[in-house]
This record gives structure tokens, sequence and C-alpha cells, in this order.
């Protein structure tokens, strides 16, 4: 018997065949020389950025009409008027995709009134798929999946990113040295979508960034909540994708990162960077 077509598993179903429709795509072109044109000085899109896009949308929007659809390179109807918005990053970790370094993911989540609802994220090239529905807890490849037990920064591994753009302003470089001088080391692999599964699976213990887009979060933070962890910003408020700042942990060191970001903040006002 098939799930209702307005429910989480529904929704769910159909997530995960994008994403794995989008992952054969970026597994076919991973190898070959990319074209890449520029958003930016330094934020690049390739192709097959667009191609994995352009099959989620599609089947998206086959599937359900109605809804809202928020895509990182403009495809979708980001301004339909909907109970349901997708938030859809059809290839997170684009400069290692480019440069042929195997760390990306496929990303989509499904709000529903603004609140996380359903979340795929999908590694192609480890083939693990990363799912979470409100409520319902989250999955690596189907098996429940839970946050470490680790309970000091001091035997934590951490990750964070920095962003492609204002690099010379971004202060990210003060909280990276505070963190790695106080846990097993902090981990910068290019793509937050993987650096929030890695949360949520006890990978890693804790991931903080700014900047990051509704796209690169919103699936991430509902695993990371589902599988037992907290996501907020920086003053410890409830994390809303696309917020500044995010600090997702297995929330056993959740205060610890807040007080060390906290350090951070005030050495950063102290010797601001220069570009």
């Amino acid at each position: 018997m098939s799930a209702p077509e307005s429910s989480p598993s529904h929704f769910l179903e159909i997530a995960v065949e994008a994403a794995r429709e989008a992952g054969e795509i970026l597994v076919a072109e991973h190898s070959r020389p990319q074209k890449i044109s520029y958003k930016g000085e330094v934020d690049i899109v390739t192709e097959t950025d667009k191609k994995s896009e352009a099959a989620i949308v599609n089947r998206l929007q086959t599937h359900f009409p109605k809804h809202a659809i928020v895509a990182e390179e403009g495809s979708g109807d980001a301004a339909a008027a909907s109970r349901y918005c997708w938030y859809v990053d059809p290839l997170d970790g684009t400069t290692n995709f480019a440069h042929g370094y195997p760390c990306f993911a496929v990303s989509i989540a499904l709000f529903e009134e603004g609140v996380p609802l359903v979340a795929a994220v999908l590694n192609p090239i480890a083939n693990e798929l990363f799912t979470a529905t409100r409520g319902g807890g989250a999955f690596l490849n189907q098996k429940r999946i839970h946050v470490s037990q680790i309970a000091t920064i001091s035997k934590s591994l951490l990750a964070t990113g920095f962003p492609s753009h204002k690099r010379t302003s971004n202060p990210n470089i003060y909280y990276y040295w505070e963190f790695t001088l106080r846990s097993h080391g902090v981990r910068r692999a290019g793509s937050a979508a993987l650096d929030l599964s890695s949360v949520a699976c006890g990978r890693f213990e804790a991931f903080w960034e700014f900047g990051l887009k509704a796209w690169d979060s919103a699936a991430g933070i509902l695993l990371v909540r589902e599988a037992g962890g907290t996501v907020t910003d920086f003053a410890g408020h409830p994390y809303h994708a696309g917020d500044r700042e995010l600090i997702a942990s297995n929330g056993l060191i959740h205060e610890e990162m807040r007080a060390v970001a906290a350090d951070a903040a005030e050495r950063a006002l102290a010797n601001p960077l220069r570009s």
C-alpha cells in the first residue's frame, strides 16, 4: 500500500528518487573536464550543477506542481505561494567537483510553513544516503543514526567551511584557530550538507559556519535535529535556514562551542582582518 500523496513518507520517497537521479548525473560527469563559469569572483558553477538541478526540479514539479521550489541555480518557482517549499542544492561542493575531488553531495529538503519536514542528502561517490522526516528520526542507508556522545571539545573532531565570497573580510580564521587549538582537529571538506550529515551520524561532534544559503543547510539541520543534536545561531537561538551564523552539534558540547565562539569573536574584534 503506497503512502498518501501528502504524507512525509511520500514526500521523502520523491526526494530520494530526485537525489538518486541527480547523483547518477554527478557520478557520470565528475571525472570529465568541466566547463566552468563564475557567479562571483571565485564562486563557480558547472554545467553539471545545471543538469542536476534541472532533473531534480523537473521531478518535483511533476509530482508537486503547487509546491514552491528554491534552487541554487535559479530554476524552480521560488515565488509560488504554497504551504510547502523545497530547497534544492543540486551539487553541494561544486569546487571539489570541478577539481575532481570526490567530496560533494545532492541536498534536498522540504519545509512546511517554514518548518523542516523532509530531508535527503546523497553522497553519490560513497553511495551514502542520509534521510530524515520531522519526528521520524534520521537514517543513513535506512539505518537509524544518532549524534555522538562525546561531551567535551577537547575530545571532539569538528568541521567548518569558508565562504567563497568576501574571503578577506570573513572572521572565520579566528574561530578556526580557537577551535583547532581546543579540539582533536577541524576538518574543512567543502560541503556543508555532508558536514551536517557527519554531525548527525556521529563522525563530527560539531560544525559551524557563516553565511550559508538556505539550500546549503535546509536538509542538514533536520538531519542533525532528528539524530538528537542541536542547531542554533551563535547566540543560542534556534537556527533557521539562511541565518548568518550556524552551530550544529551533538548537543553535549553545544554550550562549550558557543563559549569558544564568543572568545573567537572578541579576538576578531580586537584584530580585524584587512583586505
